[in-house]
């Protein structure tokens, strides 16, 4: 099915999946072609937004391009056109509440815990990458305090466990985890744990599905099958294993099991729910037959998300269709970078994920959560981008650091770093209270200009972003640069120190500060 859209003059277009959103927004002349019909990481809604309050929809994937002055789509479902709105706003409010309408239900039910927002998060992927043990998470926690942060959630990435799918601590690495978590408690930690819907192809489990080993009640129904009724086998970034398909039962049950026992028996507080991509439950991922005639990718990843909401401390960064729960999503990892996949699509990547019923924004670590960096030829931690990094995630809705400062930045830096934690700290209330408003309008907490102050030039703007109606922040993005046009919307706008501005104003950036302003009233 073709879908052709003849964009207006002086129209924008933001969609897509949120790891594309350094393209957004789209316009006449843009180069843009994307085909999302296998390949949507992060989060991905099938949806165009207009700033002249149009959008796009289709319930299911499709390629989308730009040809001459025309948005094009090309996919299996009908595509839905929206013209009723007059701006951005007026556009995303009429999506979210025809085709993912906030699950009100939920949040009568369950709001998200404030610790996500209260307080910087620590991760342990960047410094330990695969080999966290006891002795080194106890370590960067008790650093994590002595170096003058609040404890908040601490995140045991992957590594931690045995074989995918068992989830089982590696008594060697971790030799007695009740022990360190209660002592993690003691600190004032929040502890949580990174899990796969992968099950790993050579362990117990595997065989019993697949009945090599012997085949117990209910094992011969686990796992994402084949068409000819096996287990498939799914390639993935840590070679090949079985896949939980969360839409049965028996999978639930399954997998409820591992992590209410590791909650149970240790005293685990919640869960870091990694891959269950899109991607991942593609037939192009299975190695070994068809795919059954039921196989939905857009099911499969959704049902993974709903799973873990379920467990009031949990974590995502890839979703189909899933806008308008609450639910803790974070940006894809970043690279170490200035251009790329760096700091330039923190806030474009961002600003999408708002627009696609996501207001609750995790950046990715400070520093870049790629851990890949590390083995590059002549690496080395550029402080100036880590400053940047840090400043610019400090007021999102959270902020969240894994490679440890106090370690691998100089005197100097760290306290430029630490100056903009304690930013988000001082701040915490004020994100909560937005966090609050998110949960009952499922409005986007981090905002583009374009949304609150529309049809005044700002579409185009990606270095500046709205927390909330009246907090402008105006981080520096490119290395070298000390200076910077700060573009205000309507109105009053103070800084820090009282003064006053309006309309645009070059202003001095140096390293240690952060341009943030507040609305005045």
């Amino acid at each position: 099915m073709l879908f052709r859209l003849k964009i207006k003059e002086n129209e924008y277009f933001w969609g897509g999946a949120v790891a594309d959103g350094a393209d957004m927004p789209i316009t006449i002349g843009s180069t843009y072609s994307k085909d999302y019909r296998n390949d949507a990481s992060n989060q991905f809604m099938p949806l165009f937004l207009s700033s002249l309050g149009r959008y796009v929809w289709s319930e299911g994937s499709f390629k989308v391009w730009i040809e001459g002055d025309e948005l094009c789509f090309e996919g299996d479902s009908e595509f839905v056109l929206y013209e009723g709105g007059a701006c951005l706003r007026d556009a995303y409010l009429h999506a979210m509440e025809n085709h993912f309408p906030f699950d009100q239900t939920r949040v009568e039910n369950k709001t998200l815990p404030r610790e996500f927002f209260k307080s910087a998060q620590f991760n342990s992927w960047i410094e330990f990458a695969y080999d966290p043990t006891q002795k080194g998470i106890l370590e960067y926690a008790h650093a994590i305090i002595d170096n003058g942060f609040e404890p908040g959630i601490l995140m045991i990435d992957e590594g931690w466990h045995t074989r995918y799918g068992q989830w089982k601590f590696d008594f060697h690495k971790f030799p007695d985890p009740k022990a360190m978590i209660d002592e993690l408690h003691s600190l004032g930690f929040t502890v949580m744990l990174w899990v796969t819907p992968m099950v790993t192809a050579d362990g117990v489990d595997f065989c019993k599905a697949t009945g090599a080993l012997f085949n117990p009640e209910g094992y011969d129904k686990l796992f994402l099958r084949n068409k000819a009724g096996n287990v498939a086998l799914i390639e993935w970034w840590n070679g090949y294993s079985a896949i939980l398909d969360l839409r049965k039962e028996c999978d639930k049950e399954y997998l409820k099991e591992k992590l209410d026992f590791l909650m149970n028996k240790y005293g685990v507080d919640g869960f870091k729910f990694d891959g269950g991509s899109f991607c991942m439950y593609s037939p192009m991922s299975m190695i070994n037959g068809e795919p059954r005639d039921d196989h939905d990718q857009a099911e499969l990843n959704l049902a993974w998300n709903e799973f873990g909401a379920q467990y009031k401390f949990h974590e995502y960064k890839d979703t189909f269709k899933g806008g308008g729960k609450a639910s803790i999503q974070r940006l894809c990892d970043k690279e170490h970078s200035w251009t790329g996949y760096g700091l330039n699509t923190l806030i474009p990547c961002s600003i999408l994920q708002g627009l696609f019923g996501h207001p609750f924004i995790c950046p990715d670590m400070v520093g870049g959560g790629s851990w890949t960096d590390d083995y590059l030829p002549n690496f080395k931690i550029d402080e100036e981008l880590f400053i940047r990094m840090a400043q610019s995630s400090a007021l999102f809705p959270m902020m969240q650091f894994s490679r440890a400062p106090w370690k691998c930045l100089s005197k100097e830096a760290y306290d430029i770093v630490f100056d903009a934690y304690k930013l988000h700290s001082k701040m915490s209330d004020e994100i909560i209270s937005l966090v609050s408003d998110a949960e009952k309008t499922g409005e986007p907490i981090l905002r583009s200009l374009e949304y609150n102050d529309p049809h005044k030039g700002f579409a185009s703007i990606t270095d500046e972003f709205m927390l909330g109606n009246d907090i402008l922040v105006c981080p520096i993005l490119s290395k070298g640069v000390y200076k910077k046009d700060i573009i205000f919307p309507s109105g009053k706008w103070q800084d820090e120190a009282g003064c006053i501005y309006e309309g645009t104003v070059n202003m001095t950036a140096p390293l240690n500060n952060l341009i943030w302003f507040r609305r005045v009233k």
